[in-house]
Parts: C-alpha cells; sequence; structure tokens
C-alpha cells in the first residue's frame, strides 16, 4: 500500500498515521519528522529549513524532495509506505510521481481530511509536544497524564514555534494557495477519497480503517 494523507494543519493526520503505518505494516514518512530531526543536529538542510519552518512558511523543494526520495529508495518503505505532510505542492506532486514511475511504483491512494477552518485553529494552538521523544499531545483531546509533562519521558512539553498562535493564521494561509490544489490533482487522478476529520481520534481512526479496508 502507497498512500497520502493530504489536509491542513492540525487536522489529525499524524495521529492517524501512526497507527495507520504500525497496523499496516507500511512505513509512515513525516515530512515535519524529517525536518526536525534535521533541524535538531544542525545540518546544513536543517538549518536552512528553520528559518521557513519558524515564519510558518512551506520549506522548498530542494529541501524536502531530497529527504523524501531518499527515503523511499530505502528498505524500510520495501512494503509500502505512508506520507504524511508531502506533497505539499503540485509541483512536489509531479516530482513524486516521476521518482515513483521511474521506480515501477505508483500512489494508490490519497486520502483528504476535511475539517472546518475553526476546528483547525483550536487544535494546532492546543497542541504540545515533548522535545526529547517527539510525542504530541493536545489540552483538550490528548492530555497528557501530569499536566505539562510527557507520559514516556517526563519531559517539560513544548510548544512549537510553528503552532504558536501568531503563526497559525500564515499556516492556513500558505496551505490555502499552495496545498488545497491538490485536491483537485488527485480527484483528477481517481484516487483521492475524502475523509471527515471532525470528532475524536477513534471516531475518525474507524472512519479511516474502514476506507482503507474498502479501498485494498
Amino acid at each position: 500500500m502507497r498512500v497520502i494523507f493530504l489536509g491542513p494543519p492540525g487536522v489529525g493526520k499524524g495521529t492517524q498515521a501512526d497507527f495507520i503505518g504500525k497496523n499496516f505494516s507500511i512505513q509512515k514518512l513525516s515530512t515535519g519528522d524529517l525536518l526536525r530531526e534535521s533541524v535538531d543536529r544542525g545540518t546544513t538542510l536543517g538549518n536552512e529549513a528553520k528559518l521557513f519552518m519558524e515564519r510558518g512558511e512551506l520549506v522548498p523543494d530542494k529541501v524536502v524532495i531530497g529527504l523524501i526520495e531518499e527515503k523511499l529508495g530505502s528498505s524500510e518503505c520495501r512494503n509500502g509506505f505512508l506520507l504524511d505532510g508531502f506533497p505539499r505542492t503540485v509541483t512536489q506532486a509531479n516530482k513524486l510521481s516521476l521518482f515513483l514511475e521511474e521506480n515501477g511504483e505508483a500512489i494508490d491512494r490519497v486520502v483528504y481530511f476535511s475539517l472546518p477552518q475553526c476546528e483547525v485553529i483550536e487544535r494546532i494552538s492546543g497542541r504540545r509536544s515533548c522535545p526529547k521523544c517527539k510525542a504530541v499531545y493536545h489540552l483538550k483531546s490528548i492530555p497528557p497524564k501530569k499536566e505539562g509533562v510527557c507520559n514516556v519521558c517526563e519531559m517539560p512539553l513544548i510548544q512549537r514555534n510553528d503552532d504558536k498562535p501568531e503563526t497559525i493564521q500564515s499556516r492556513l494561509v500558505v496551505y490555502q494557495r499552495e496545498t488545497e490544489p491538490l485536491i483537485q490533482y488527485y480527484k483528477e487522478r481517481g484516487i483521492l477519497s475524502e475523509l471527515d476529520g471532525s470528532g475524536g481520534v477513534s471516531e475518525v481512526r474507524e472512519r479511516l480503517v474502514a476506507l482503507l479496508t474498502q479501498s485494498e
């Protein structure tokens, strides 16, 4: 299975991607995780990406595509993969399609998580993460057992710069301009499925699993 999760920031793609990756035995690839890892390591690409991420802007294609192609070409993706956060533009989608075609592969399904903008803003602003193990929580829907502390490694939770109120609106404007066109792009190719992203994590997960198993 080769799947793409598409939707606005904060819609819950990452949470569902973790579950699907583990339970469907496919490699989950999150550009956000890959980029933050490179930033933490202080690599050349990471330092370049950091400037854009802190402003809530898209990281240049040359950085993102290089990271993705490296992973897709590894043994980790032999049994399939799930892309969370990539592609974000039609240009990236075209490059991904070309890369897969050259390797005799293609995307099987694109799942578009739909959610009203007001709910998107609430979800993003309430998100907290662990700087050590990268576990993600939410002040309302997925709170930690102990307030402000990670369940896994007991580190103080933080609010990422790109989840702060001052950058949320900027992120949504960028998404609407750059990423929303992908909905039509994949619809025209007959591989887009829309999923209602509202409700709790378990509700969305149930709908998602039904969708993926139905399309197998």
